[in-house]
């Protein structure tokens, strides 16, 4: 099969087994199990088979674009579905254990994979209608499980995360129905066209005001970041590694990446913007996690910090900087996600989240004690792990702009190195008041999670070690994505043609 019809794989093998999990949970619960794990491992198995390859453009209906709706893929594109494939796989694998404490599995998996349709698209869209079509598919799949538990505090989660949505898919739509008012379409490449012969600043400026308002609330960036300190704790812990893990990369910083650099052109005012909200980010987010006794809520605002990181990268705009900022997205994907599904097996294991009840569980759950040590020290920027190359980088790259940023560039290398002096600390917090210490007496009885959950925990952990060990290779990997989102002109010829 060709590459330009394994594309549209990548959305209808979820979107599919959505449809087909209902059916075949009225007959046995384990044949939706086993549906979810073989839809994904084959996501897996498509995702690294695309490594490499040249960019397809797919055109439904045989209408080229920019008349019709199209597909399309590059580098990045394959980028970002690989991370969501694996990710999603090693999710499904824990979920066939940590969910049998829930009723309604089979709607669990329904919704997860529409989420995981929803992201695919998303990535795969090369216009921005289909982009905001399948967004809504992702967010409102999400709005669903952050609920799922149905108690309390998971529907007034839900709710406000709904609310909040609701409100950034507004901004979005406004933005779209506006692009579409002064160029007369809403394929990205033909738009990017467009913009390059001259349109009035104003309107692009607000268009653009409005994007970042919108993928920036899904990106969990602050000031937009609201929904996600509730929503993260709220949801079940495959959930929430899901949401911090890929839908807030997805729906967020995918989409501003892509827009802002290949369709508008990144100048000099978007990465004002880029580093502002970055470092607001960074700063705000470590500082809030820094007072948080809930497990998960702690993890939540630190997603807000990292998210910072990745956006000030980016926006600093330096081939450099913007490897930085990816492969910090890449680490934030494994560590992040490997660090909510222990917050899960200590939640599993002891019935609590709250790390002031919690104390001396390396003697009882030593496997999720270690992994979770090597995700903390990741996240942290500790050598030789992923996350201190990552940081590396991106406090490298950001000295080297001195000649665009002026002495503010040593500040802002001074303020990367300072909040990830903080995150060490917190999660140290985190490790001593969870894992080390005494044990509590009430919580004598706990024991090791099930095998098939520790496992995903020691396979996230290997990747955490990976990227650091072979940090080279995966710059190699992140390399044509950079290149992709620094040559415009070559995204609109890939897409457009002759046209």
């Amino acid at each position: 099969m060709s590459s330009e019809h394994i594309l549209p794989l990548f959305i209808a093998l979820p979107l599919g087994a959505a449809f087909i999990i209902p059916l075949a949970g009225l007959f046995r619960e384990w044949l939706a199990d086993t549906i979810a794990v073989v839809t994904t491992g084959l996501l897996v198995l498509l995702a690294f088979g695309r490594m490499g390859e040249d960019t397809v453009v797919y055109a439904l209906g045989g209408w080229r674009p920019p008349f019709g709706i199209n597909l399309y893929s590059d580098s990045m594109t394959v980028f970002f579905h690989l991370i969501i494939a694996v990710i999603s796989f090693l999710v499904v694998l824990y979920s066939l254990e940590y969910m049998r404490r829930y009723t309604g599995v089979v709607k669990y998996y329904c919704l997860l994979m529409l989420m995981i349709a929803g992201m695919n698209g998303v990535i795969a869209s090369g216009d921005l209608f289909n982009i905001f079509v399948f967004l809504e598919i992702a967010s409102i799949s999400s709005y669903a499980l952050v609920a799922f538990g149905i108690e309390s505090e998971e529907l007034e989660a839900s709710f406000k995360y709904l609310v909040l949505g609701g409100i950034a898919s507004s901004f979005i739509l406004f933005g779209i129905a506006l692009t579409y008012s002064i160029t007369g379409t809403l394929n990205l490449a033909h738009i990017g066209q467009i913009l390059d012969g001259g349109v009035s600043g104003s309107m692009v400026n607000l268009v653009s005001a409005l994007f970042i308002m919108g993928f920036g609330l899904k990106a969990a960036l602050m000031p937009f970041h609201a929904w996600l300190p509730d929503a993260h704790p709220s949801a079940p812990a495959p959930i929430s590694a899901m949401l911090s893990g890929l839908l807030i990369k997805a729906l967020g910083v995918y989409c501003l990446i892509r827009i802002f650099f290949n369709v508008f052109g990144f100048g000099q005012s978007f990465s004002t913007v880029f580093i502002t909200l970055g470092v607001l980010s960074m700063v705000g987010g470590a500082l809030l996690a820094a007072g948080q006794d809930d497990f998960k809520r702690l993890l939540a605002y630190s997603s807000i910090s990292q998210m910072g990181y990745i956006i000030f990268a980016v926006g600093i705009g330096t081939p450099l900087a913007i490897i930085g900022g990816l492969l910090h997205l890449l680490n934030h994907a494994f560590f992040k996600s490997l660090l909510f599904l222990c917050s899960g097996a200590v939640d599993y294991a002891t019935g609590t989240r709250d790390l002031k009840k919690l104390g001396g569980l390396w003697t009882k759950m030593p496997v999720t004690s270690a992994t979770c040590t090597i995700g903390s020290l990741s996240i942290s920027g500790i050598p030789p792990l992923g996350g201190f190359f990552s940081k590396l980088i991106i406090v490298i790259a950001t000295v080297q702009a001195y000649d665009t940023l002026g002495v503010a560039a040593y500040w802002l290398a001074g303020i990367t190195v300072l909040v990830s002096f903080i995150t060490l600390l917190y999660f140290v917090k985190l490790l001593k008041m969870a894992f080390f210490g005494p044990l509590p007496a009430k919580l004598a009885h706990v024991k090791e999670v099930p095998a098939l959950m520790w496992s995903v925990l020691v396979i996230l952990t290997v990747f955490c070690i990976g990227f650091g060990l072979a940090c080279p290779y995966f710059i190699d990997m992140i390399e044509p994505v950079q290149e992709v989102l620094l040559d415009k002109s070559t995204y609109i010829i890939n897409v457009l043609g002759s046209l």
